[in-house]
């Protein structure tokens, strides 16, 4: 039997399982140890970016949101929508690639009213305006002609952005700093097939080739002796199932009506395995949203498994960090979901270690340790959203996850009770027909504001030493920041209404078969993380 170690109540936890020890990816820490990690971290800070999340921070204060006032976010007409390519992308790719979208391309054009030139607001950034290797966020915009600040979709740049590319390609650096003005998501694959089936079961959700019925699953697994689960089990999953249960109660004040055809599901500890994973996740119980608290699985770089199974969901079956470690059955991975089945439609929430992507760089150690360690090859997406949005039969519209670790501590802050709102009001957001992009404003907004309020903290640390505080800031700046959607930021829910069929099980048209691979857009003679920080 393996050895049972309590950790003391006042270290703190941290998200995320190494796969091959079964141990934390960042050991537990007092919050003294990692107020000294924080410290350092502000001398790295980027003044521009910081400026720009306070200018951010005010404007939601002020009630002046990313787009400008009377524009309809969901309405693209109004808003605008925007697709960037690499700009060193050769013309034959580029040309593949833009076929391979065609149908959501073309889709997304009709619903603008047209390209620029046309006097719509549909616009495609490739060749010279498309992204260059090494640009910053504000020089792309500046060239451009428009800059950070509220989103005027006639002036250059609309308010829903495309990126098309793995993020070496265009980094993820530019994603979070556009994202903090635009509704931002990213698409890579590996097949041109994918993209076209992404296109197409976009166009599909969008045109009633599907409708799932109202229905929203809240996952959360507790793992054995383990914290770090049982914390978002009980202070993220189950007040946001009860909440929005109290959402549908007429006599609630938290009544919301438009929200009152919705099932609520809430699935926790014992249940919360791999097994009954994959039937919400593609099998017959799958809802139209998915919402999952676990560890995500990490690996060392150079690790043969990291590529396919960095980001895979640990399920309950993982018997904890004094367990005897992790077996491959214990998490769900890309590959576990199988060619028969039906995630068109879905949108899913995953907080978990790395469940969006990976950068290259590792930003805690650096401060750690004081050097800048690599912890990938290169930075990548996960292989779990790329095949649930690029599945033959018909993608998922979209995957919010993390890149990077998620900040376990960050919706429990020792100085108060859970820290839900954002999560409620984005996933509310959605549930009432906005598009996600636009739904994830409220964990932007909460970026901007905790990050102005952790360097007002450091500031004034000489003269005001409250540890926990700043841990607590600190944990939650490195959460909020680390949101990504994964998909197309102007998709919607495709739910069915009160007088419309349900159609659950919908599938697309197989795509044709597309010959020839796409070819790696990374220059492997160039040092991977030159793109990325």
């Amino acid at each position: 039997m393996p050895t049972q170690v309590t950790i003391p109540e006042d270290l703190l936890v941290f998200n995320g399982i190494d796969g091959r020890t079964g141990q934390y990816l960042i050991a537990p820490m007092s919050a003294q140890r990692l107020v000294s990690v924080i410290r350092d971290e502000r001398k790295d800070w980027d003044a521009d970016h910081f400026s720009d999340l306070k200018d951010r921070d005010e404007r939601e204060r002020l009630g002046t949101y990313a787009i400008e006032e009377g524009k309809d976010p969901s309405d693209l007409a109004q808003s605008g929508w925007g697709v960037v390519f690499p700009a060193a992308l050769d013309g034959s790719t580029a040309d593949a690639l833009r076929e391979a979208l065609r149908e959501l391309l073309e889709h997304r054009k009709k619903q603008a009213r047209g390209s620029y030139e046309e006097g719509g607001l549909y616009r495609e950034f490739t060749g010279p305006d498309g992204y260059r290797r090494g640009e910053s966020t504000k020089k792309w915009l500046n060239r451009l002609g428009t800059d950070l600040g509220t989103v005027n979709p006639a002036k250059g740049i609309p308010y829903y952005v495309l990126i098309v590319g793995d993020p070496n390609s265009i980094p993820y650096t530019f994603q979070y700093e556009l994202d903090v003005d635009r509704a931002v998501g990213r698409i890579f694959f590996e097949t041109l097939d994918e993209y076209a089936s992404y296109a197409r079961s976009v166009v599909a959700a969008e045109t009633g080739k599907v409708a799932r019925s109202p229905r929203a699953v809240f996952f959360g697994v507790t793992n054995p002796d383990d914290r770090a689960t049982q914390l978002s089990t009980q202070y993220l999953i189950q007040p946001l199932a009860e909440r929005f249960e109290k959402a549908k109660q007429k006599n609630s004040p938290d009544f919301v009506k438009e929200i009152d055809s919705w099932q609520f599901e809430s699935v926790r500890g014992d249940k919360a395995t791999k097994e009954c994973l994959l039937k919400l996740m593609g099998g017959d119980q799958s809802p139209a949203l998915l919402f999952t608290a676990s560890h995500g699985m990490g690996f060392s770089p150079g690790d043969v498994e990291q590529l396919e199974y960095q980001g895979a969901l640990l399920c309950q079956d993982w018997g904890g960090p004094y367990g005897g470690g992790v077996r491959r059955d214990d998490y769900l991975a890309g590959e576990d979901v199988k060619d028969d089945a039906c995630v068109l439609g879905m949108i899913d929430f995953h907080f978990a270690c790395y469940g969006a992507g990976t950068p290259y760089y590792d930003d805690f150690y650096r401060r750690l340790n004081r050097t800048r360690s690599p912890i990938a090859p290169y930075a990548f997406l996960a292989k779990l959203p790329r095949r649930l949005l690029g599945h033959p039969k018909g993608g998922a519209l979209a995957v919010v996850g993390h890149v990077e670790r998620a900040w376990t501590h960050s919706f429990k802050w020792s100085t108060s009770a859970e820290q839900t709102t954002s999560f409620y009001s984005t996933l509310l957001r959605l549930m009432r027909g906005m598009p996600v992009g636009h739904a994830l404003e409220y964990m932007n907004g909460r970026y901007a504001s905790i990050s102005v309020q952790l360097n007002n903290t450091l500031e004034n640390w000489e003269f005001d030493q409250d540890t926990n505080l700043l841990a607590d800031l600190w944990t939650g700046n490195n959460d909020a920041r680390g949101y990504a959607i994964i998909g197309d930021p102007a998709v919607k829910l495709a739910v069915a209404a009160n007088d419309e069929q349900v159609i659950d099980r919908g599938t697309i048209e197989l795509v044709p078969h597309r010959t020839g691979a796409l070819p790696p857009i990374l220059d492997a003679k160039s040092k991977p993380g030159a793109a990325v920080e």
